[in-house]
């Protein structure tokens, strides 16, 4: 499995390169296969695994046999394909691995395009009712747009990989836009979309749901309601606890609610769903002694804005930060909202995770820049700080680690190390 994983990263000269022209020949000569009779395709900045895994329990509530394609993995590459609930096997993935290598003959993969053909040829195999595909990277042009979504969404809009997409939430809203398809459903989760995204749907031709006009999730006692026309169903409160989830739980009902004649689900299902979705290292609390471990994968200004309101509801203990990111984040826009909720910081190195990542004098400098002369500690990798801070975990600290998803693994990592001694 790593030997095929080290071959994709060199099979392409640069980790991205956006458009279906390659992909779409390659998927051609496998015989474009469709990996389900039903397929949601979600995209969005944030928001988007969320999303996925709301879709995946109601439908597994319901007796669907569901496939999920997802990115980045947190720990095995093998979690971004998920069939009826479990990780693809590493055979699995390495037969897939080797047709789409067969197929391809000269014609150029990047690691993700060899991921995403993959999952649609093991959820062709897998006799589906429904396939799940997340965007990796935009939409319009993201390999996963190669499938004519039945339904789409699109998730919160942010500024991020602005290189790739544009400067502006507009400008990322059309390419998000992207995965629309004429006379289909697009379901726009966030209540202010960007104009945008609405221009680039309508010109698709699609039907546009927006939240907050089509459908709302509103707050009943300690559970919800969620509407859309006259279908209403009450849903109790998600387990994953940031604020966002509601809204990703309303987008991903009322997807499900647009396919009912075809995929009919109970309310128990649609409840149950909501209340048992479950996503690793999304506000992922793990009680340590008197403290608790918080592992986030946020990671960019949106999402650390969702972290800090969540945080300024936790005051009843001291919060510690171990924090590190990439070279092309937005380090003030991560850093400044939660600043106040934050008493001490940890830095990590992450330029040996990734050609990608910050290394320290770098993360200093600018942290340096956006907060001035804060606390803080330097370290080379997660495990060091995390292992520095355990007895203060054990005496009540929360310690929050986030920023990538870099972060978010190693701190999982350590996690299961810890345990298991």
């Amino acid at each position: 499995m790593q030997q095929w994983l080290d071959y994709q990263l060199g099979a392409h000269p640069r980790s991205i390169e956006l458009g279906l022209a390659r992909v779409g020949e390659v998927w051609r000569r496998l015989g474009a296969p469709r990996p389900a009779p039903l397929v949601i395709t979600v995209a969005g900045t944030n928001g988007k695994g969320s999303t996925v895994a709301f879709l995946e329990a109601m439908l597994a509530a319901g007796g669907y046999r569901t496939g999920a394609y997802t990115s980045p993995h947190i720990l095995a590459y093998n979690e971004r394909v998920r069939i009826a609930g479990a990780d693809a096997g590493d055979h699995a993935l390495t037969e897939a691995f080797a047709r789409i290598d067969s197929a391809r003959g000269g014609v150029a993969l990047t690691y993700f395009e060899f991921g995403t053909l993959a999952a649609l040829l093991l959820f062709a195999d897998a006799a589906l009712d429904v396939a799940v595909l997340e965007v990796g990277l935009g939409g319009r042009l993201d390999a996963v747009n190669l499938v004519d979504a039945d339904v789409a969404i699109v998730t919160g809009i942010a500024l991020d990989h602005q290189d790739w997409l544009g400067s502006d939430r507009d400008s990322i809203g059309r390419e998000k836009a992207g995965v629309a398809r004429p006379g289909r459903p697009l379901i726009v989760a966030e209540a202010d979309p960007p104009t945008g995204l609405l221009q680039a749907a309508a010109a698709h031709d699609a039907v546009v749901m927006r939240a907050g006009i089509d459908f709302s999730m509103e707050r009943d006692g300690n559970a919800w309601r969620w509407r859309c026309g006259d279908a209403m169903a009450p849903v109790p409160s998600p387990q994953l606890a940031a604020g966002c989830q509601p809204a990703n739980a309303a987008a991903a009902i009322t997807a499900l609610h647009c396919l009912r004649d075809r995929l009919p689900l109970p309310m128990q299902a649609i409840a149950h769903g909501v209340a048992t979705a479950a996503v690793p290292a999304r506000l992922q609390r793990v009680r340590i002694g008197a403290g608790e471990l918080v592992i986030d994968v946020a990671h960019n200004p949106q999402a650390a804005r969702v972290l800090a309101d969540w945080l300024a509801q936790q005051a009843d203990r001291p919060n510690l930060a171990v924090f590190g990111a990439l070279s092309d984040k937005d380090l003030a826009g991560m850093l400044q909202p939660l600043q106040p909720h934050i008493a001490e910081w940890h830095l990590v190195d992450l330029a040996a995770e990734t050609e990608r990542g910050r290394d320290l004098l770098a993360l200093e400098t600018d942290f340096s820049t956006a907060l001035g002369p804060v606390r803080r500690r330097c370290w080379g990798e997660v495990a060091t700080a995390l292992d520095t801070l355990a007895p203060r975990l054990h005496d009540g600290a929360r310690v929050i680690a986030f920023g990538s998803f870099y972060i978010a693994a190693a701190a999982l990592r350590w996690l299961q190390r810890t345990t298991a001694t």
